[in-house]
């Protein structure tokens, strides 16, 4: 294939590796890729359907795309990822101008799908295999910069949280080989990475279906040249180990940064959201975490507004974040999702309580990030450098504290010579709500 191909990918970053990976199989077929959709022949449009709010950008961004079928080179639009998986059909009903569908478990089957788009009289559809996993060491174009890369470890989920539809569109819970792993590893150092991301639906689980763990494949990854930082999203607290932090707390290459998605803390409304902990067990899950690592950055992310949720029980979550005092914070609406058990629940929440409450827990975290933040002026901090920001006249970066795009960054200012990629020390002069300032030393 000659055509020229322009990518859009929404979501999470799991589902960027597959666009990553669906981009570099197309490269490898002969293609060249285009950041002006208007010089696309060929629009992938990579969606996300967790949650309605997502589920809407990426109908959004379909129809934009659509446009280019009219005002620029478009020949055929593919539509892939989550959206794709879980509504094939009706996206193919109601916007006529998508020319296929591709879900989630066949992403790398993409040539097929754009050769069979140009052949076929129908639009054509691969769905429906979402226990599927695509071969072993298959190539990447990385979106993200060079120096920082996202790894998958594993896909689908089997915690069947009453909210969710992931394993609806991602399938049962799958884990990789540790080897292949290590080599996609390898391969990622090779290519300038500094920093690894070990991304899955859940990264403590990592390993359970196929009689390894979490622990044993961090123990190989450190051992790689060329690594620098390894930093583990999406950790669920009742599958976090002792093993688990001893383990980060033995290799510097780790990241002190643990994000653990609690989505409340009230006993209730955990047990509706058929999560597998209560309260007392997450509070002593962290305990264990903060005097093991005592350095360690806790990030979560919280569901307010659950079917049944009552003042009294939004209470004992916001106490519950007071005494915690998380380093960093995602607050987010109940969604209610067609064909989960909570879509069903005969209590929903009012969407203006919802949003009412989701204030009052923002609220209270920027105090507590304000506050964290003031704590580390005086400190030295390793920083990524990212990039420089001519409008403050100062370089920016991240720390081992802060993940790429969900987290804040770390200015400094200096009269040496840095580049993306480098890893400096940076003393902390000021503070603010999210990020910090500072001067390398």
């Amino acid at each position: 294939m000659t055509y020229k191909i322009g990518l859009v990918s929404l979501g999470c970053a799991k589902n960027q590796t597959d666009a990553e990976t669906m981009l570099a199989l197309l490269l490898d077929d002969g293609c060249e890729a285009v950041a002006d959709p208007e010089e696309a022949d060929i629009i992938i449009v990579n969606t996300c359907g967790f949650i309605d709010s997502a589920k809407q950008e990426s109908i959004d961004a379909i129809l934009e795309m659509a446009q280019y079928k009219e005002s620029g080179k478009c020949r055929r639009l593919i539509v892939t990822g989550c959206l794709a998986e879980r509504y094939s059909r009706e996206i193919l009903s109601d916007l006529p101008e998508v020319d296929a569908i591709l879900g989630t478990g066949d992403y790398d089957r993409i040539a097929e799908i754009i050769e069979r788009a140009f052949s076929e009289d129908e639009a054509p559809v691969i769905s429906g295999h979402i226990d599927r996993t695509p071969e072993c060491g298959l190539p990447r174009v990385l979106l993200t910069p060079p120096y920082t890369a996202y790894l998958k470890i594993a896909d689908g989920c089997d915690n069947n949280c009453t909210y969710c539809a992931i394993p609806k569109i991602r399938g049962h819970f799958r884990s990789r080989s540790i080897k292949d792993i290590v080599n996609e590893a390898q391969e990622l150092a090779a290519g300038g990475a500094r920093e690894l991301i070990l991304i899955a639906q859940d990264t403590s689980r990592y390993g359970t279906d196929i009689g390894t763990s979490l622990p044993e494949l961090l123990e190989e990854l450190v051992k790689l040249d060329g690594i620098d930082w390894i930093r583990v999203h999406y950790f669920y607290s009742e599958a976090i180990t002792k093993e688990l932090i001893d383990t980060m707390a033995r290799h510097d290459k780790i990241c002190n940064y643990i994000d653990i998605p609690i989505q409340h803390a009230d006993d209730y409304i955990l047990r509706r959201m058929a999560r597998r902990t209560t309260r007392a067990e997450m509070e002593e899950k962290l305990a264990y975490i903060r005097k093991t690592l005592p350095d360690c950055y806790i990030r979560t992310s919280i569901i307010v507004g659950f079917p049944g949720e009552t003042e009294e029980h939004f209470k004992t979550l916001y106490d519950f974040v007071e005494r915690m005092r998380f380093d960093r914070m995602g607050v987010f609406t109940y969604s209610r999702e067609e064909g989960t058990p909570a879509a069903d629940f005969p209590d929903q929440v009012d969407e203006n309580i919802k949003a009412e409450r989701l204030d009052r827990l923002m609220r209270l975290q920027q105090g507590i990030s304000l506050e964290k933040n003031r704590g580390r002026i005086g400190q030295t901090l390793e920083v990524l450098v990212e990039g420089y920001d001519a409008e403050n006249f100062l370089f920016y970066g991240r720390g081992r504290g802060d993940s790429i795009d969900v987290d804040g960054k770390i200015y400094f200012g200096t009269e040496d010579e840095v580049e993306p990629g480098d890893i400096i020390s940076v003393k902390i002069v000021d503070a603010s709500e999210y990020d910090l300032t500072g001067e390398r030393v």
